[in-house]
C-alpha cells in the first residue's frame, strides 16, 4: 500500500506534541437505560460496536468497562426522588471510560466528530435514553492499599462491583468547598477500616457538555457544585450495601454542606455475552 506522506505527517507530529503521562486526567461517565423491549438489541449494539467504535478507538482512552444494575441492585438506590434520574432506577447501563491526563479536551473534540459520523451513518442505538452523561474532569483519588491497584488500574482490575455516589454542595456553597469536605472528612471516615471493601474511591467534577453535543444527551442542573464519587469494592455490593453505603447519604446530610443526590451499586458485565440483559426489569 502507498504511503501518503502528507497524510501520515500529522500522526507522526501529533505524538511529539502530546503528554505522555500515566495517571487518570478524566472520564467518561454514562448511565443509560434501554427503552423497553429493546434491551437485547442495546446490548448487541454496544458490546459489538459502540464500546469500541463509539470510545476506545478513539485517541487518549485508554481504558473502559461496562456496569449493569439488575432490578435487585436498582432497588436499592437512593433517594426515592433524585435529580440525576427520575425515577431513581433509571439507567441500568453505566459505562465508564479513563482519559489521559492531558489530553481530556482533546479527545472531547475527536469524540463529538465521531459520533457525528457514527449518527450520519445509522450507527448510533436511538432507542435509549442518556439518564446521566457527561465528561468529567479527574478531582482526586484515595486508594486503601499502599501497593495495591492505583486509579488508573481500576477498569482493568477486577474489582467484582462499583457504586456511583453523586454528591452536589449544598445551595449557597461551591465545588471547592465540597472538595474539602470529601477529603477531609467524608472520605477518611468511609476508608476508615484497613479491612473495608472499598477498595479505592476516584471522583470527578462534571464538565458541561460542549455545543455541539449529540441532541440526545443535556446536562443536568446544578453541576457546578457536582462530583461524581466511583467507589471500586473488594464484593459484590449487595454484601457490604447495608453497611457502608445505604447510611451514608444521612451523614452527608448531616453535615450541613452536601447532599447524596444519588447512590447506585453496579456490577461489570460478562463482556462480549448478554448475561444479565433478562434481568433488568
Amino acid at each position: 500500500m502507498a504511503v501518503n506522506d502528507d497524510a501520515d505527517s500529522g500522526y507522526t507530529d501529533l505524538p511529539l506534541r502530546s503528554v505522555h503521562g500515566i495517571g487518570v486526567g478524566g472520564a467518561l461517565i454514562s448511565m443509560v437505560e434501554p427503552h423497553p423491549g429493546t434491551e437485547f438489541a442495546y446490548n448487541r449494539w454496544y458490546e459489538d460496536d459502540h464500546f469500541y467504535a463509539g470510545a476506545l478507538y478513539m485517541p487518549w482512552m485508554f481504558a473502559g468497562r461496562r456496569y449493569v444494575a439488575t432490578r435487585e441492585l436498582q432497588e436499592l438506590r437512593y433517594p426515592a426522588v433524585s435529580v440525576i434520574a427520575q425515577p431513581v432506577t433509571a439507567g441500568c447501563y453505566l459505562h465508564l471510560y479513563w482519559i489521559t491526563p492531558g489530553h481530556v479536551d482533546d479527545h472531547v473534540r475527536w469524540s463529538v466528530s465521531t459520533n457525528t459520523v457514527l449518527r450520519a451513518t445509522n450507527r448510533i442505538h436511538l432507542e435509549r435514553t442518556h439518564v446521566y452523561t457527561s465528561f468529567q474532569d479527574h478531582s482526586g483519588s484515595w486508594s486503601r492499599d499502599v501497593r495495591g491497584p492505583r486509579d488508573f488500574h481500576a477498569l482493568d482490575h477486577p474489582y467484582p462491583g462499583v457504586v456511583m455516589e453523586v454528591i452536589d454542595a449544598v445551595e449557597g456553597s461551591d465545588r471547592a468547598a465540597l472538595d474539602a469536605y470529601l477529603r477531609d472528612e467524608y472520605l477518611p471516615w468511609l476508608h476508615r477500616s484497613p479491612s473495608d471493601p472499598i477498595g479505592q474511591t476516584v471522583w470527578f467534577a462534571p464538565q458541561p457538555l460542549p455545543a455541539d453535543k449529540q441532541p440526545d444527551v443535556a446536562d443536568i442542573p446544578g453541576l457546578e457544585r457536582r462530583f461524581t464519587l466511583l467507589h471500586f469494592v473488594d464484593c459484590d455490593p449487595r454484601e457490604c450495601w447495608s453497611q457502608r453505603f445505604a447510611p451514608n447519604g444521612e451523614r452527608v446530610a448531616a453535615s450541613g454542606q452536601a447532599n447524596v443526590v444519588f447512590s447506585a451499586p453496579f456490577i461489570p458485565v460478562v463482556q462480549g455475552t448478554d448475561r444479565y440483559v433478562d434481568e433488568l426489569r
